[in-house]
């Protein structure tokens, strides 16, 4: 079919989180919603993940009802479960009940095979403090590569 293709991805995962680990995840949808992934339809703002009952569900993702739907369409914001194997969902549960880690969608695309798929972080939220070592260490960074960039071209600032 082709590279994958990404559909959404949630920006303030890695801003308000760091991540420690990350996974990918099948999920369960009906016709009408991979219509809409497909057509790039889909948000992951403010949604999160959650193991309940043995099972992991995706929760606050917001996939728009498909344009030509009829009274099959789907409900935008509903849960929807996410295909993980047995072990994969033990590994999960155990580090974010031990750890005090939490599950955060980081991406939504469309693989190879035109399947949808979620990757999910591990993440532990970051203080005020940790936010602005990021933001300082990432300018710093650009005003490193600028300078660098300058010099090759022969500038001088």
């Amino acid at each position: 079919m082709g590279e994958e293709k990404t559909v959404a991805q949630n920006r303030k995962a890695r801003h308000e989180y760091s991540i420690e680990d990350s996974f990918e995840a099948g999920i369960a949808l009906t016709g009408t919603e991979i219509k809409s992934i497909r057509a790039g339809k889909a948000s992951l703002a403010d949604s999160y993940a959650r193991i309940e009952r043995g099972e992991a569900w995706l929760i606050g993702a917001n996939i728009a009802p498909w344009d030509t739907g009829n009274r099959y369409n789907h409900e935008p914001k509903r849960q929807r479960k996410l295909l993980l194997h047995r072990s994969e969902i033990l590994a999960l549960l155990t580090k974010t009940k031990a750890k005090g880690l939490t599950l955060v969608p980081l991406k939504m695309y469309i693989n190879q095979r035109g399947r949808a798929k979620l990757e999910i972080g591990l993440g532990r939220g970051k203080q005020l403090h940790d936010r602005r070592r990021d933001i300082a260490d990432r300018d710093s960074r650009r005003e490193m590569d600028r300078d660098i960039a300058d010099a090759n071209r022969g500038r001088q600032r």
